[in-house]
């Protein structure tokens, strides 16, 4: 077997445990931690993949700057258990048999796919920074835009929800 194959199948694992732990934690800085584990270990996948930079701006974007971002929303929010609201068995057991008939939706839908066995060629340059730039700002320069408005508007968005009114404040 060779080191690719170990690597695969120990990233996977790593990334599969980790989403594990950030459904199964009750805690919510845990949930993170463990989200954080799921992002290193799909930046493996991208290194695997021949796509160091997409790799290095998973770790930097998503493992840093996201995770930092939950972490203070999470702060912010002051979860406590008592706060929590109780939920009855029967939105457990929808929340089951909604995880389940997606995994068999996947599972039927991976099943019958015709590109199963993707062979990844060496030498190639998919996800190296020069062909990823020109597909970005050739193919895709509409959306990507897009999505950056989309970013700003949210930004803006968490400043005014975040901004405390000064009426409402007790001087």
């Amino acid at each position: 077997m060779e080191i690719t194959h170990i690597l695969f199948w120990f990233l996977s694992a790593l990334a599969i445990a980790g989403a594990i732990g950030v459904i199964a934690s009750k805690n919510p800085i845990y949930s993170v931690l463990c989200l954080v584990i799921v992002f290193f270990a799909i930046s493996g996948h991208y290194i695997l993949m021949n796509a160091q930079f997409l790799a290095i701006v998973n770790i930097i974007v998503y493992a840093g700057a996201i995770m930092v971002l939950f972490l203070f929303v999470i702060m912010l929010m002051n979860l406590n258990a008592e706060t929590e609201p109780v939920k009855n068995i029967y939105m457990k057991m929808a929340g089951v048999i909604s995880g389940l008939t997606l995994m068999i939706v996947l599972v039927a839908a991976l099943a019958h796919s015709e590109n199963a066995n993707v062979v990844m060629r060496a030498g190639t340059s998919i996800g190296l920074t020069e062909s990823l730039g020109k597909a970005l700002f050739n193919n895709y320069v509409v959306p990507f835009e897009i999505s950056s408005v989309l970013f700003l508007s949210a930004m803006i968005g968490a400043i005014l929800i975040g901004k405390k009114d000064s009426a409402t404040e007790i001087k």
